[in-house]
C-alpha cells in the first residue's frame, strides 16, 4: 500500500503549490508549517503559478496538523468554516463550530467525510487555548 504523504491530501486546485513543494523537496508538514511570509513571497516569486492565498492555506493546514493534531482534510474544513488560524480556533466554542461546519455542508450540498463530534471540537478548542 503506498504511504500519503502530506501533500497528497490537497485537493487539485493547489496543483502548482504541490508541484513546486514536491520539486523542492518540501513534502513534510513540519517544514511547510514553519515557512515565514517572506518565504511565500519567494516561491511565489519563484513560481508565478502559485497563489498567495493557497500557499497560507498550506501553511495554516500544516500549522495545525503540528500544533494540534488535526488531520489535513479536517484543517481544510476549518479553513473554508473561516477557522485560519490557531488564535482563531481558540476563540470560537464548540456551538460555534459545529453550525459553521453544518451551514458549509447544507450550502454545498454535501455531507464532509470527516467525523467531527462536538467532543473533538471541544478537544481542538481546548489545546489551542493552550499554546
Amino acid at each position: 500500500m503506498e504511504r500519503k504523504t502530506f501533500l497528497d491530501f490537497l485537493p487539485t486546485n493547489f496543483r502548482h503549490e504541490k508541484s513546486f513543494f514536491i520539486q523542492n523537496k518540501l513534502t513534510d508538514f513540519e517544514k511547510l508549517s514553519h515557512l515565514s511570509d517572506l518565504d511565500i513571497n519567494e516561491i511565489q516569486r519563484k513560481s508565478p503559478l502559485c497563489t498567495l492565498n493557497n500557499l497560507k492555506k498550506i501553511r495554516a493546514i500544516a500549522i495545525f496538523k503540528r500544533e494540534i493534531g488535526i488531520s489535513p482534510p479536517e484543517s481544510y474544513l476549518l479553513l473554508h468554516c473561516g477557522i485560519g488560524s490557531i488564535k482563531s480556533l481558540s476563540v470560537s466554542t464548540p456551538d460555534e463550530l459545529e453550525r459553521k461546519i453544518g451551514r458549509l455542508e447544507r450550502s454545498l450540498r454535501v455531507k464532509t467525510k470527516t467525523d467531527i463530534t462536538f467532543t473533538i471540537l471541544k478537544k481542538w478548542i481546548k489545546r489551542a487555548n493552550q499554546i
